[in-house]
Parts: structure tokens; C-alpha cells; sequence
């Protein structure tokens, strides 16, 4: 067994000064990104500023030490942040010791489950949030997270309660006792990162904004003459490490919100990971990035962090500036451990509404009404399901859980509805030989003594009743039929439900003379035949290749009974 299975990292060895130059400068690059950011983000959770550092340091290194992707940048994010606060908020104070205790409580249930997933194979369980779910989750969670940031952009105060949207109006009512240069800072920066984002994207927006406002709020004494919010002192040094503090009392209220921002924070990272490696040709393996993002988030719990992701931007940011290897985000983390040690003095008179900005220019790009449009083309069950779900998130806000497990149940619900009534064709001969749908091409030629049905979709619990409702129909309409053929190339799987309604089926018509016979069934599906004694029961005559050779064999037991009827139908395969 090879090592790099359990160190995946050694994959990157032995690394050339070229490459190791490439993943410094990279390191470097996304670290002067991700501290604001970190600190905004711990802001969205409900935490204290500087918690966003504790979560910026080793959680970065363990995720690309143990996981698969050379260039995914980990740590916190937006959507898990936000989930984070709305999980916690009706347990405890934002901000408060017990909130922090919990947030760390929870990153520690995430990296708990996410390792799971990981080592026992499981991670395509995150495919039950379907795309449109996700999309229609991101859309909502975007304007919640932006409007979320409002009051802080206004220098008011926001009401905590279980509705988001009255919060929201209360922060409306607040405007006219808006802070005039709280607000002239948060819309300074917004303009300031918009424009290096419009005219020279290549400059760190965040940075230049961050390092100008701080400076500028230190020169005109913002927090002590102006009366603004700043993040304010910053403890010195590295956070502490100890073992997450269990409350036993509220672990069972926190595990669904923990499988909740596990898989919509793997889904995230995998998803960014997928971009990445589509540009580099890198091989991932899904769940080995389960591995490092949990085992980042246990580490994390250890270290004062909440639970964070992969993140777009930064990944981006890595990629870009060069990164080859996972390397570069174990730089990025030194260079936070390097700010947490000796730089953090520098970040006392960061406006708190600049946090904010940062935050709402972050979460702009998340929005994306024109995917949910696509998902609604693509399939107007899909389209229901981003609908519904972006609908409940900003309904349930700030039990944004309660949103996406609604979507997912719909989901799920809206494609158990697809399944039992699959698309049945009742066949006759096209000119060309083949076997067409008649009810899209109308006077294709038929048979009174044989019925041809093909049946496109698996025969399982949920839609046998279907079928044998749509053979039985098709016989009332055919009287004189002692045929009944099902072409049945599209039947992937037969279950024991299945397989028992076929069994019935087929003693059931031999007894009122008809006979069942079968054409191009798959393997899979053979095989349970088999296994149940359903083949021999049917028995190997009335088991086909092709519907042409059933067809051919058919006509010929009938003889002279209906040459005349057949001939037509059958005539192309003669």
C-alpha cells in the first residue's frame, strides 16, 4: 500500500527550486487576500474578528497536506459562515463566550463528519443537494449575506430574532440614525475594491482597500473622535490549543445543522476543485478531498477555528499567481502565523464597515438568477426545485438548514414524481425499418395480433404499477393481440418489486393467451431474471437480442393467421 495514500502530500516530492519559488510567491499572494477576508467572514459567523485568523492558520495547511487538489484554498467562506451564525444564534449571544464555544463545537461535528465520509467512500452522498438545489441555496444566501451586512454598513444596530426578513425592516427603520462617516468608510472601500476589480484586476482589491481605510481611520481618529467601530485589539500570539469544550445538551440540536454545512461546504470545495483540475488536468479523488477538509476542520477545532471550505476567490487568486502544488497554501498559513505573532497591532483601526464591505462585494458574484433560468430550460422540475429552495431559504432565514433541506426533500420528491411515470412508447414500423413512437409519428403501420411497447426507464418499486397499468391498457385496445412485445433497451435495473409484478404479469397474460416476450435487455437485468427463476419462466423463446429477431420469430409462429396484418410491420426485418 502506498504511503502517499495516508500522507498525500509526499506526492508533491521532491519539489525543484522553480516550483517552490511559484508556490512562496502564490502562498504570499493568497495570504494578503485571506486575512481581511478571514476576519469579515468570523464577523458573518458572529464571532470575534480575530477568530477569523485562528481559522485562517492551520486549517489552510491540513486541507492541502491531506487533500487531493495541488491548488483548492481553504478556510473560511462566506456560506458556511453564514450557515455557522444561523445554526448558533438561537443557543447563545453572538460574540459571546458560549456562541464561540459552540461555533468551535460545531467545526469539530463538521470535520467529524466530513472524515467519515471521507474514509468510508460515501462521498457521493453530497449528490443528494442537487445542483438546482444548490443554485437556488447560493442565490438566497447571497442577499441574505449581503443584507446582513447593511447595518453595519449604516453604523445601526440589528435586531437578532427568528425572522430575518422583520430584522431587516428594523435595520430600515434605523436609517435616518445612519453614522455618516461609518457609512462614507463602508462606501469608500465598496467603490475603492469595485474599481481595481473593473480596471486592474491583478491588484489585491481587498488589500489596497483594507490597508488605505485603516490607515486612513488611525490618521482621523475614526474610532475615538468619530465615534466609528473598529475591529479593535487584537490578542497577540497563536490561539490556544485545547480540546473543543462538548455540550452534550445541544449536540444532538447541532449534528443536522453539522451534515448540513458538511456537505454544502464539500460541495463547495469539490466544486471549485473540479474547475481547477479541468484547467491543470490534475486527477482528484473526491474523497480523499473529504479527508482533508475534515481533518482541517478537526485541526481547526483545536485551534480556536470555526468551520470553513474551499473558497472560490482564493482558489482563483493561487491559481493564478502560479501555485503547482499544495505547498502554497502551507506558505499562505505561515504568513498568517507570521501576522498572528507580530502583526496583528497593525489591524486595531480596520473600520468594522469595512468588514462589511468586504464582505457584500464577496457574496455579489454568488448571485446568479440566470442559473436558476437555466435549471428551469433544462428541466422544469429542476426549475421548481432552485425556485422553491431559494424561496425557503429567505423564508426560513436565519434557519437557513431548514431552507435547503426543504429544497433537497423536494428534490428528491420531484424525481421519485419523474420515475414513476416514465416515457412509454407504443411502437410501429417506420419506413427506414426501425421502430418508431406513433404517438409522434401518427399512421406509422401496426399489428392487431401484436402489441409493441418500449419502455424507457428502470422497472423498480415506485413505478411497476405503471408499467403493468400501461401493458393491460395497451391489450384493451388490442383485443385480438396474443403478442405483447417490450423493447427493452432502456430498462437499466429490475428490482424484487420488479421482478415479482413481471412474474405475475406473465402468468397472468399466458393464462388469457397472450404471450410477454422481451427484446434488449441488459445484462444487470438478466441477471436478477435469473437469479428469481423469472427467465425461466418466461423461458429463453421469448427472450430476445433485438426487436427486429422478436418480431421476425413472432411473425413466424403466427403463420398465415395474420400475414396480411404482420407484413407490414415486419417486412423491413425480413
Amino acid at each position: 500500500m502506498p504511503l502517499t495514500r495516508f500522507l498525500p502530500f509526499l506526492r508533491w516530492f521532491p519539489m525543484k527550486g522553480d516550483i517552490l519559488k511559484a508556490d512562496f510567491m502564490a502562498g504570499i499572494t493568497v495570504a494578503l487576500v485571506l486575512i481581511p477576508q478571514s476576519m469579515a467572514y468570523a464577523q458573518l459567523a458572529g464571532l470575534p474578528a480575530y477568530y477569523g485568523l485562528y481559522a485562517a492558520f492551520l486549517p489552510v495547511a491540513v486541507a492541502a497536506l491531506w487533500g487531493s487538489s495541488n491548488q483548492l484554498g481553504t478556510g473560511p467562506v462566506a456560506v458556511v459562515s453564514l450557515l455557522t451564525a444561523s445554526s448558533l444564534t438561537v443557543f447563545a449571544a453572538p460574540g459571546s463566550p458560549d456562541f464561540v464555544a459552540l461555533a468551535i463545537m460545531l467545526a469539530l461535528l463538521v470535520g467529524v463528519i466530513q472524515l467519515l465520509l471521507g474514509v468510508f467512500k460515501l462521498g457521493v452522498i453530497v449528490n443528494f443537494l442537487s445542483h438546482p438545489v444548490i443554485v437556488g441555496f447560493t442565490n438566497a444566501a447571497a442577499i441574505i449575506i449581503g443584507l446582513s451586512q447593511v447595518s453595519k454598513l449604516f453604523g445601526v444596530p440589528m435586531g437578532r430574532s427568528e425572522h430575518f426578513i422583520q430584522d431587516i425592516v428594523g435595520v430600515a427603520r434605523l436609517i435616518g440614525d445612519t453614522h455618516l462617516p461609518t457609512l462614507a468608510m463602508g462606501v469608500a472601500a465598496i467603490a475603492l475594491m469595485w474599481a481595481i476589480r473593473k480596471y486592474q484586476p491583478k491588484w489585491p482589491g481587498v488589500l489596497i482597500a483594507v490597508a488605505l481605510t485603516t490607515t486612513l481611520s488611525w490618521a482621523m481618529g475614526f474610532e475615538q473622535t468619530l465615534g466609528g467601530k473598529v475591529v479593535g485589539a487584537i490578542p497577540e500570539g497563536l490561539p490556544s490549543v485545547a480540546a473543543p469544550r462538548l455540550d452534550m445538551d445541544k449536540l444532538g440540536s447541532l449534528l443536522s445543522a453539522a451534515l448540513v454545512i458538511s456537505l454544502v461546504g464539500f460541495m463547495e470545495a469539490i466544486s471549485i476543485a473540479k474547475a481547477i483540475a479541468a484547467r491543470t488536468k490534475q486527477r482528484l479523488d473526491p474523497n480523499q478531498e473529504l479527508v482533508g477538509q475534515g481533518l482541517a476542520n478537526i485541526a481547526g477545532s483545536f485551534t480556536q477555528a470555526f468551520p470553513g471550505s474551499g473558497s472560490f476567490s482564493r482558489s482563483a487568486v493561487n491559481i493564478n499567481a502560479g501555485a503547482k502544488t499544495g505547498m502554497s497554501s502551507v506558505f499562505t498559513a505561515l504568513f498568517v502565523l507570521l501576522t498572528l505573532l507580530f502583526l496583528t497591532p497593525l489591524l486595531y483601526h480596520l473600520p468594522q464597515a469595512v468588514l462589511a464591505a468586504i464582505i457584500i462585494m464577496a457574496v455579489i458574484g454568488l448571485v446568479n438568477f440566470q442559473a436558476v433560468k437555466h435549471a428551469w430550460h433544462a428541466n422544469r422540475h429542476d426549475g421548481i426545485a432552485a425556485v422553491v429552495t431559494f424561496i425557503a431559504t429567505l423564508a426560513f432565514a436565519p434557519h437557513l438548514d431548514n431552507g435547503i433541506m426543504v429544497g433537497a426533500g423536494l428534490a428528491l420528491v420531484l424525481f421519485l414524481m419523474r420515475t414513476m411515470k416514465p416515457r412509454v412508447a407504443q411502437l410501429g414500423r417506420y419506413k427506414d425499418g426501425t421502430l418508431r413512437d406513433i404517438s409522434v409519428n401518427p399512421g406509422l403501420p401496426t399489428s392487431e395480433h401484436v402489441v409493441a411497447m418500449r419502455f424507457d426507464g428502470q422497472l423498480y418499486f415506485a413505478n411497476v404499477s405503471f408499467f403493468e397499468d400501461t401493458v393491460l391498457t395497451a391489450l384493451a385496445d388490442h383485443p385480438k393481440a396474443t403478442y405483447f412485445l417490450v423493447v427493452g433497451d432502456g430498462i437499466n435495473q429490475l428490482d424484487a418489486s420488479g421482478e415479482e409484478v413481471i412474474h405475475h404479469l406473465v402468468e397472468r397474460l399466458r393464462g388469457a393467451g397472450v404471450e410477454l416476450v422481451f427484446s434488449g435487455l441488459k445484462k444487470q437485468v438478466l441477471d436478477v431474471m435469473r437469479a428469481t427463476g423469472l427467465f425461466d419462466l418466461i423461458t429463453q423463446a421469448n427472450i430476445f437480442a433485438t426487436e427486429d429477431q422478436a418480431l421476425a420469430a413472432i411473425y413466424e409462429r403466427l403463420g398465415d393467421v395474420a400475414k396480411d396484418d404482420l407484413f407490414c410491420l415486419v417486412k423491413a426485418a425480413a
